[in-house]
């Protein structure tokens, strides 16, 4: 299999062109490359594939082998990847996902994708929907029990579920014992990427991230999505704030009026190879 590896802001995946390749079974061959002793190393696998309603389509598999609706790191490296490899000749792309065609615009440098401002679409807000098991119209600043602990957690849907939860020091925060039990807790029946943000200023805050299926990640696109949103909810931000990141900074734009959330970032290429993965169906 013919592979390319990618990140956005180190939120790391494996690439595979499905124009050329065929994969039969995803969800392993995501759980293979993802190893980052036997394997690539990477959060997950994405497939760019036809699509017969937007130029193209995105397949994202976590690395637990489960498939996400949604990565917003991954939609910026398609349009890259697409690019870069004369898939397209437009800065103007659209690409379809588990969660809605999402539309992207490119900023070139001596013929190579550097920035990606993607139109990642209305927040979900209603828990049903999200889904969280929370009463009421919204989820905003309400209790939940983890490890023995009440924590205060706004719940957002960028295609994905999110709780975002704020926190005094990010660094400083427990992320790898806490994580887990926020992905798993009962209130989310679908699991659940949980946002550590620390507040800044109304202009921007620092993020940590832990991902269902996949731990923590230097990066969530959909998550400082959600981030930004609860803030704005919250009251804390204003509506265009700068998010600092493990592996670097996104800029996010929740406009409340067009009900529309942009993220802007950038995407990079780490390096290209093939991998044998004869291994997986015997």
């Amino acid at each position: 299999m013919k592979f390319t590896k990618m990140h956005g802001c180190g939120n790391d995946y494996v690439y595979v062109n499905c124009f050329e390749e065929n994969i039969q079974n995803p969800s392993a061959v995501s759980e293979y490359v993802s190893d980052r002793h036997f394997g690539i190393g990477s959060d997950g696998l994405i497939l760019i594939c036809p699509s017969e309603l937007a130029d193209f389509r995105m397949a994202m598999y976590n690395a637990d082998g489960s498939e996400g609706s949604m990565c917003g790191n991954g939609i910026r490296c398609v349009a890259k990847y697409v690019y870069d490899h004369k898939m397209t000749e437009k800065k103007e792309i659209s690409v379809e996902t588990k969660s809605g065609i999402k539309y992207l615009s490119l900023t070139v440098e001596d013929g190579k994708v550097s920035l990606v401002k993607v139109n990642m679409g209305a927040p979900i807000l209603t828990p049903a929907q999200i889904p969280v098991r929370v009463a009421g119209e919204q989820a905003v600043n309400v209790p939940i029990q983890v490890c023995g602990k009440e924590y205060r957690m706004t719940c957002v849907s960028m295609g994905n579920p999110h709780a975002v939860v704020f926190v005094d020091d990010t660094e400083k925060f427990p992320l790898e014992q806490v994580g887990p039990y926020f992905e798993n807790h009962e209130l989310f029946p679908d699991r659940v990427n949980t946002e550590f943000v620390q507040f800044i200023s109304r202009s921007e805050i620092n993020m940590r991230v832990w991902e269902r299926g996949a731990g923590e990640t230097w990066a969530c696109g959909t998550g400082t999505c959600a981030s930004v949103v609860a803030c704005v909810l919250n009251g804390y931000t204003d509506e265009d704030v700068l998010v600092h990141l493990r592996g670097g900074d996104l800029r996010i734009s929740y406009d409340q009026a067009a009900d529309t959330v942009w993220m802007t970032g950038p995407a990079a290429t780490v390096f290209e190879g093939e991998i044998d993965i004869s291994e997986i169906d015997r």
